[in-house]
């Protein structure tokens, strides 16, 4: 089995887990950034724009990503997981399983000619299954590594891409592979997940196609969405009338999710400015229950969204209907006028969802999470990225839901705590060296 030795092992490739790379190699030390899907950029890349400033994610994000890849010393390897993980001297020693492509990655030229040729068409989960790919495809345009990616159990074998592909790469019998990774420490960026879209069952997202989450709208509101334009999933209609629901996936005992995710409210204003440039006409409201615009400027953007012609409701939403043309029905509680019900018809209902964690370290490195799930760290004030192991480190969103800027920082506070763990490491073994030969010459 091969062994890659590094000094420092990223797990996550998201924009927090690609800072770190970047800042620990940038110091001169080796790194291996192991991501489970098939490319960098997690859900950063799949977003639109950021807030407050509404500039373009995919210019921010791609360009990370292209560092990472090209970086003398990082060694990406996409389309892995770690199995297990144990000590090993003064460090740890990891088993990796590298997923099959079914296709030899070190051939591949990102050509697409075998996706050109596949007749098998799949449901697009980076579009989070709003449109449709082939069997075959380099995972989204701006994917790094342009290596393909064959999803086997849609494949009907034909052999069409075997065929096109120019320099022949593609192998239908290609197995998974087991490595090691021996390394100093580790830094876990392993991102979130969002609350399911069907978790508040009086919602009726799941039966109720216009409907959606705002991870969808992100697809959406993106230049290279689904559909090119917002559009309603249900029928392709353009809304005429949009509605946020906040606060639909966090600060509820009944999903068990009693923390605020952070994000929610603000990037639910942003999405409401970004429609309001692309559908000038649409009318669209906002229901929550409050507003939290913590950051630098978010308070400000906030403003402009009501001046813009945002409309802000304070109220409660505890019903979706459906009426015969596909349009949700609110049943909600109007919190500023006397608790009066009423019910509004929208054309699209967005639901804020929050944030969960999208790993448990416990079970691989012995890390504990705490009653929110997220990775525990034990002093936050002071070492807001140091687990209870020594020389792993967390950071991002796998340690508290927490927006882009400050996952950037906390990879930079990560990133400063594992060199500093290295040098540690490196005197302490220089000592000990220094020790043996004064005994020797004693």
């Amino acid at each position: 089995m091969n062994t890659i030795q590094v000094d420092a092992m990223i797990v996550g490739g998201g924009i927090s887990g690609m800072q770190a790379a970047l800042d620990i190699a940038n110091q001169g030390y080796q790194v291996a950034l192991v991501e489970r899907d098939a490319s960098i950029g997690g859900k950063m890349i799949a977003l639109s724009k950021v807030f407050p400033t509404l500039d373009c994610c995919s210019c921010i994000t791609t360009p990370k990503m292209s560092a990472v890849a090209h970086h003398e010393n990082i060694q990406l390897f996409t389309y892995c997981e770690i199995q297990s993980m144990g000590e090993i001297g003064d460090g740890y020693l990891a088993e990796v399983l590298k997923k099959p492509r079914y296709l030899d990655e070190n051939a591949c030229t990102g050509c697409r000619q075998c996706e050109y040729a596949c007749p098998i068409y799949v449901e697009n989960s980076f579009d989070l299954n709003m449109g449709a790919t082939k069997a075959v495809r380099v995972p989204f345009s701006t994917s790094v590594p342009q290596i393909a990616v064959l999803d086997i159990e849609a494949c009907i074998l034909c052999g069409k891409c075997e065929k096109e592909c120019p320099v022949g790469c593609i192998d239908f019998s290609q197995q998974p592979e087991i490595f090691s990774i021996e390394t100093t420490t580790v830094v876990l960026a392993t991102g979130f997940e969002i609350t399911p879209r069907n978790a508040k069952k009086e919602y009726n997202a799941e039966h109720f196609p216009n409907v959606i989450d705002g991870l969808m709208m992100e697809r959406l509101l993106a230049p290279t969405g689904p559909y090119g334009r917002v559009l309603r999933p249900g029928d392709g209609k353009e809304p005429e009338s949009i509605a946020y629901i906040q606060c639909a996936g966090s600060r509820d005992d009944t999903l068990g999710v009693e923390y605020c995710s952070r994000v929610c409210c603000m990037y639910a204003i942003k999405q409401a400015m970004l429609i309001s440039g692309s559908l000038p006409l649409a009318d669209i409201t906002i229901y929550y229950m409050d507003i939290r615009s913590f950051g630098k400027g978010y308070e400000q953007f906030y403003q402009n969204a009501k001046a813009m012609g945002v409309e802000f409701v304070k109220g409660k939403v505890a019903l979706i209907s459906q009426d015969e043309h596909q349009n949700p029905i609110l049943k909600l509680e109007l919190i500023d006028e006397g608790s009066q019900i009423v019910k509004r018809e929208h054309d699209l209902v967005v639901l804020s969802v929050g944030l969960l964690p999208a790993y448990n370290p416990l079970p691989v490195y012995r890390i504990p999470v705490g009653e929110d799930g997220f990775v525990f760290i034990p002093n936050a004030n002071i070492a807001p990225t140091v687990t209870n192991q020594p020389g792993i480190f967390a950071t991002g969103t796998a340690i508290s839901p927490m927006d882009i800027v400050d996952s950037v920082v906390m990879a930079g506070a990560a990133a400063a705590e594992t060199a500093a763990f290295i040098e540690e490491q490196a005197h302490g073994r220089i000592t000990s060296i220094n020790k043996i030969m004064e005994a020797v010459h004693a």
